[in-house]
């Protein structure tokens, strides 16, 4: 079990210590739950009642919420709370490790190039040509196909599948189930068919995945392959699970892509877009960099640089908010219509 005293986490979180730094600390946890031995976090003012009842040993808090900690606790204090909490939960977090090399019962083909000191554990597939980079994990039911090439420190873990000739570049997460290269949505309509009538004709998806540098793809989420050319994962980006990302999409260097939301064929993002929950994205369209789309909306439209829209269609977000409040009070004011209506044909009667 790693301890750590407060003064050596604040120091290795780049935060500012304001209590015991001799005090011993063995891990994190959330205000409700945190005990004298552990370090918990403070960001959101709804947990305000949780700060205050909290029995965690320290609190990683902003300079302005550092009076709300409890005297019994120390306080960490952070520029940006979050980001010290994930630093700080990193440094006690132990991730499942294999040894280097390749397991008996791992089906590697003989063609393909395995680093050394990378892990390939029982009942992974590396196909033929495949290459596996150094201190990259394959847990085992992930499966690289032919001539893929997977970087430097990269995690598989398992059903993770990387199809033929897809890049993955270094330090990415493939969480279980993912699918990077799967064929692209991409069929035509044949009139004449083969004979026997009308036939949607499968277009063969030549293309191929590209993932950048320090992107993570979440679990059951699918990233299609180009029908020419490339789809594109830009760096630093992460993919959230059950998300759908269309055949030549481009997405920008550290856009975020949150649960459920779908982008279709051949549209770009920029750099930074966030797409919320549940996002519908129409094909062949540029979303800026910087663009930001809520929760549940249908874009259906090009977004100019750090435009933030709402709403299905999506709308300006500000008045997506407007719309959004009125809505309740359409019933009262069309039994208000109504009266009103009723009212001018007595006086017009008259």
């Amino acid at each position: 079990m790693t301890q750590l005293s407060l003064q050596d986490l604040a120091g290795r979180i780049g935060a500012e210590l304001r209590g015991d730094g001799a005090r011993r600390v063995t891990g994190v946890a959330p205000l409700e739950s945190a005990g004298p031995e552990q370090v918990a976090f403070y960001a959101n003012p709804r947990y305000r009642r949780a700060l205050s009842e909290t029995r965690a040993a320290a609190v990683i808090v902003d300079e302005a919420s550092q009076e709300h900690v409890p005297s019994a606790a120390a306080r960490i204090v952070a520029v940006q709370p979050y980001v010290a909490f994930a630093k700080a939960s990193a440094l006690f977090f132990r991730e499942l490790i294999l040894e280097a090399g390749v397991q008996e019962g791992a089906l590697v083909d003989e063609s393909a190039q395995v680093h050394p000191t990378a892990a390939v554990a029982a009942g992974a597939y590396v196909g033929p040509s495949a290459k596996i980079g150094a201190r990259t994990v394959v847990h085992s039911g992930a499966r690289v196909l032919d001539c893929a090439e997977i970087g430097e420190a990269c995690t598989l873990w398992p059903g993770a599948v990387v199809r033929e000739s897809c890049i993955v570049g270094n330090r990415v997460i493939l969480q279980p189930n993912c699918v990077v290269g799967s064929d692209g949505f991409g069929f035509a309509l044949d009139l004449e068919g083969d004979g026997q009538g009308p036939m949607h004709r499968k277009v063969p998806q030549a293309g191929i995945v590209r993932i950048e540098d320090d992107v993570e793809v979440g679990a059951c989420t699918c990233i299609d392959r180009a029908t020419l050319g490339e789809t594109v994962i830009g760096r630093g980006t992460k993919i959230d699970n059950l998300v759908q990302v269309a055949h030549n999409v481009k997405v920008g260097p550290l856009s975020l892509l949150v649960a459920q939301c779908g982008i279709s064929g051949s549209t770009e993002l920029g750099q930074g877009v966030i797409l919320a929950g549940q996002v519908g994205v129409v094909g062949h369209l540029k979303l800026g960099d910087g663009a930001r789309v809520g929760a549940q909306s249908g874009v259906s439209r090009d977004l100019a640089d750090g435009e933030t829209v709402s709403g299905s269609p999506a709308i300006d977000h500000r008045d997506w908010l407007r719309l959004s409040a009125a809505l309740p009070k359409l019933a009262d004011l069309l039994k208000q219509v109504r009266k009103l209506e009723k009212r001018i044909e007595e006086l017009e009667r008259r």
